[in-house]
């Protein structure tokens, strides 16, 4: 049976960065000019009142400090309040798909190469930016890969659950080199309005390179590890449906919105035990791991997680933080720690690659350095 060796990855982020302090800043013009608009009805009782925010409070509820946009100008307006980008024509190359190839590049790159190597590309993603044709065929088209493509959606669970099916493939001689690309566009579904939720996101793609190969210089996949319960503490209600409800306000589109405290609680303690139970089949103490590199949700979670599972305070260097500067990316948050965080490791060291979000779906990958 065939051995999957992950041999490369990639990031690629936009230009665009927004600080706490921008978004605060437009935040509370909104809620100012809301206000002065709506001050019969507030003091009257049929609409509520906002509230302001400031930087310190963003920082402390998540650990995130900046997020890559790919559009800051249209978030920041007050007036607005969402990014904007020009519409492509159908001749175009896709937004996701143009960042899927960014990624790409240095990931194909560190695996020694090109487009054409490749039998079978992956697009694990939250959100895909249409529903056909698939986002993977598209990136499969512009790479100029051969074989088939596979677009693959389980909330910020994507690219571990994508590691799954690639593991699968690999194993069982279907594929032999495979791309996963993780485009998420996250800021395209919040409410920028909302205190409590506006500063979450971030926008980036990470991109791995996984091959058939025994002798490959890489991360050895020693096991994945999935398993979902459902819940609808977290929810995105978008759809093509959206347009036909009837009740729906088509000048209010349906945004990302979660039972913070509810999704805190529950995923913490289901994330611990799945991370431990991984473990486990392998005989092995999480102590014995050298590195964590968990889902980018909110930097006190992750603290939480792996005290349960250490059973002990993790430091910086067994569970490295990135949401810092790339807030909550979704399925890319685990990619884009492992891939940040992976060159120290010798022959022989082992890791664990975690996400967990929306469904609830938890899904792992147990690394060895290769």
């Amino acid at each position: 049976m065939a051995t999957a060796i992950i041999t490369g990855s990639g990031l690629y982020t936009p230009k665009d960065i927004i600080s706490n302090q921008a978004l605060v800043n437009s935040l509370n013009q909104f809620v100012e000019q809301y206000q002065a608009k709506y001050h019969t009805e507030i003091a009257a009782g049929t609409m509520p009142a906002l509230e302001p925010s400031d930087p310190d409070f963003i920082e402390k509820a998540s650990g995130i400090k900046n997020r890559y946009v790919i559009d800051k100008k249209g978030i920041l307006d007050p007036n607005r309040l969402c990014p904007q980008i020009p519409q492509r024509s159908p001749d175009e190359i896709s937004v996701q798909a143009e960042m899927a190839l960014h990624a790409l590049e240095p990931a194909l790159a560190e695996a020694q190469l090109k487009g054409s190597d490749i039998d079978t590309v992956i697009c694990a993603a939250s959100v895909m930016q249409r529903g056909y044709p698939s986002m993977s065929v598209e990136i499969q088209h512009h790479l100029g890969a051969k074989g088939s493509a596979l677009d693959l959606q389980m909330a910020c669970s994507s690219a571990t659950f994508g590691l799954q099916v690639i593991n699968s493939l690999i194993q069982s001689g279907a594929a032999k080199k495979i791309v996963m690309v993780n485009p998420e566009i996250c800021s395209a579904h919040l409410d920028y309005s909302n205190r409590d939720s506006h500063f979450i996101f971030g926008d980036a793609c990470t991109a791995m390179v996984i091959e058939a190969h025994e002798n490959q210089s890489g991360f050895r996949i020693l096991s994945t590890q999935c398993q979902t319960q459902y819940s609808n503490n977290i929810r995105n209600e978008f759809g093509f449906l959206n347009r036909i409800e009837a009740g729906r306000d088509p000048k209010h589109p349906p945004f990302f919105t979660q039972q913070g405290r509810k999704v805190f609680k529950e995923v913490s303690s289901l994330a611990a035990e799945h991370l431990a139970n991984h473990c486990q089949q392998h005989q092995l103490l999480p102590a014995q791991l050298k590195r964590f590199w968990l889902h980018q949700a909110n930097a006190t979670m992750n603290q939480l997680i792996l005290k349960k599972l250490l059973e002990t305070e993790p430091n910086a260097y067994q569970a490295p933080l990135v949401l810092d500067n790339y807030a909550n990316t979704s399925s890319a948050g685990c990619v884009i720690a492992f891939h940040t965080h992976k060159t120290d490791f010798e022959a022989g060291e082992k890791g664990l690659l975690c996400s967990f979000g929306a469904g609830y779906s938890i899904g792992s990958a147990l690394l060895e350095k290769c």
